[in-house]
């Protein structure tokens, strides 16, 4: 909104026709997120701590994660607001992908947040039903879906193949179903990755400014043609989404890092893990998202690996999944797991690029 009003009076006076580039917008959305982070962050934290939200640690978890007993959780919520307010500052409102934006990470946000209220305020431990939580995920995955099947645009239902940039795979209706598995699979990676201070949060960070890149050259004819990208007219406007995210996820990292005082929750982890997703379906870079995301994927890999193990042979692959947990408690400190994985995560976001 704000950009629009600046924007409108470029004619009246020529400086503000800066507006009109992204790349100035990125960085205001940037700064704005960090900004918004460290004046809300405070109020929002003690705000938890008087409402008694706080994080139920693990019994059969690291004997080290007991002294996190009682530190706040949900800050999700800090996370999703401050995105938004940056994007409603500095993004194009009237551009259909920042909308689809708005709604994934307000949606699985929402989502996040009713687990985290069961859990938290209702002491419910199990929160919201599997098959509910799963089913409203899938169902709003569909929604974002059906929203992006333009039948004009030429590239809406095609697969993207990494290093082979002119190799396009027709998937028709089923690109629908896939969006939904590449959405859903994404916030929930995400939530799993969320288990030690600061670890989820600095991969994300890392992830969504490697996004941001490949979602400037999209949307960059002149870039596109030159790297033999798909160009999506219209999609370069979500590099603007993409700042806000970075800035918001660095503004929660001040008060996520070791040893944090409060937790993303829920509502933090399934919606930055839905945006991620939606962006990858956006901008076809589904596959690319799991190079760049790879950590997360070896997170979720190793949690499903522990499951069928122990149901099919009774005998667990790792000493507790998901796998940052396993290297904790083979003597791992907590910050060196959580430098280590971000570490891996920059070398594969290298590679992606």
């Amino acid at each position: 909104m704000l950009y629009s009003l600046l924007y409108s009076l470029h004619d009246w006076f020529s400086p503000l026709n800066v507006f009109r580039y992204i790349t100035f917008r990125t960085s205001l959305a940037v700064l704005s997120a960090i900004v918004f982070s460290l004046i809300l962050g405070p109020w929002i934290i003690n705000r938890l701590k008087r409402l008694s939200v706080t994080q139920q640690i693990r019994e059969d978890g690291p004997e080290t994660h007991m002294g996190k007993a009682g530190t706040p959780t949900m800050g999700g919520v800090l996370i999703v607001l401050c995105i938004l307010l940056s994007i409603f500052m500095w993004g194009d409102l009237k551009n259909m992908y920042v909308w689809t934006m708005i709604v994934s990470l307000a949606g699985f946000g929402g989502i996040g947040f009713i687990d985290d209220y069961l859990k938290v305020i209702r002491k419910n431990h199990k929160g919201l039903r599997a098959r509910y939580k799963f089913g409203i995920q899938m169902a709003l995955a569909l929604l974002i879906g059906v929203i992006l099947m333009n039948p004009k645009d030429p590239y809406a239902d095609v697969l993207s193949i990494p290093f082979f940039k002119k190799w396009l795979i027709d998937l028709g209706w089923f690109y629908i179903p896939f969006s939904i598995i590449v959405i859903v699979g994404a916030s929930n990676a995400v939530n799993l990755t969320d288990g030690i201070d600061g670890l989820a949060i600095g991969l994300v960070a890392v992830a969504v400014l490697a996004n941001g890149v490949l979602v400037y050259i999209s949307g960059h004819k002149g870039l596109a043609n030159y790297l033999q990208v798909l160009y999506l007219p219209g999609t370069g406007e979500l590099t603007v989404f993409c700042g806000a995210m970075f800035g918001a996820s660095l503004g929660f990292l001040w008060y996520n890092s070791y040893p944090a005082d409060v937790f993303m929750g829920d509502v933090g982890s399934l919606g930055l893990g839905g945006s991620l997703g939606t962006l990858a379906v956006i901008t076809k870079h589904e596959i690319v998202l799991a190079l760049v995301g790879g950590i997360f994927v070896i997170e979720t890999i190793s949690v499903i690996l522990q499951v069928v193990s122990f149901k099919l042979t009774g005998k667990r692959v790792f000493k507790m999944a998901p796998i940052h947990h396993h290297f904790e408690l083979r003597g791992w400190p907590e910050p060196k797991v959580i430098v280590r994985f971000w570490i891996v995560g920059i070398m594969l976001a290298l590679l992606s690029l």
